[in-house]
């Protein structure tokens, strides 16, 4: 394992009382890392709304943000038992839990996932939602690695709550919601973005988001521009 960029990934989740804190690529960051770091084909994550109801935040790759849809529309799935009993669920083949989530175990090995990881994120009794792991192949996940991938889920979600005390007169729900409406116009921006040079949705995500770290601007303010049409994104847009 890479020891100098799990110490600067505790750093980078940890570092959120910053003027321009940005939920989704936080929160992308810590998709990407969990598999970079933990051996996991695919991550997402889960946050509740302000009406309780679990939403899509960030996924590593598109395959898996589409499998966590399908898991939310029908109501069933690990990351769904996770956040409703703030406990992780971990399971090495989905093939032998067909009778446990019919629809999802299928799907799931439909889109190229054999194992799943959920764990909670929370802090003490609030659970806020679940960052779930992915692996192409059956088998037991890495002992080792279940501690450090709680530890991640731990820290972002501490994160999240201190970004609730920093601005008192938002609360959380409130910052959760307009990131969602952000994760809208940012798949608004992908689809138009992937059309309009002839690339995948992820290749498109990674695109606005490189655009939007060189340029020192926020992910949801590119999308909305480009979307727009609003300003040049010289460089984005030929």
């Amino acid at each position: 394992m890479n020891q100098q960029l799990l110490a600067r990934t505790f750093v980078e989740l940890a570092d959120n009382l910053v003027a321009d804190f940005d939920l989704i690529d936080f929160l992308r960051l810590l998709t990407d890392r969990c598999v970079g770091l933990l051996g996991a084909s695919a991550a997402g994550v889960l946050l509740a709304d302000r009406d309780g109801e679990l939403r899509v935040m960030a996924a590593s790759d598109e395959e898996v943000r589409l499998l966590e849809l399908f898991q939310l529309q029908n109501d069933e799935g690990p990351c769904l038992e996770c956040f409703h009993t703030g406990t992780p669920v971990i399971v090495a083949d989905l093939a032998t839990e067909t009778a446990r989530w019919p629809r999802f175990a299928v799907q799931a090995r439909l889109s190229g996932f054999g194992a799943v990881q959920a764990l909670p994120m929370r802090l003490r009794d609030e659970v806020v939602g679940a960052l779930n792991l992915f692996r192409a192949s059956p088998g037991p996940f890495d002992p080792a690695a279940a501690p450090l991938a709680q530890a991640l889920a731990d820290v972002a979600t501490i994160s999240l709550l201190q970004q609730r005390s920093a601005h008192r007169n938002t609360v959380l729900n409130e910052q959760l919601q307009a990131a969602l409406n952000s994760r809208v116009l940012i798949e608004q921006a992908k689809g138009k973005l992937a059309e309009r040079q002839g690339i995948d949705m992820e290749r498109a995500f990674t695109t606005l988001r490189t655009y939007a770290r060189s340029h020192n601007r926020r992910l949801s303010d590119v999308a909305r521009a480009f979307i727009d049409n609003s300003e040049p994104l010289p460089g984005l847009v030929p």
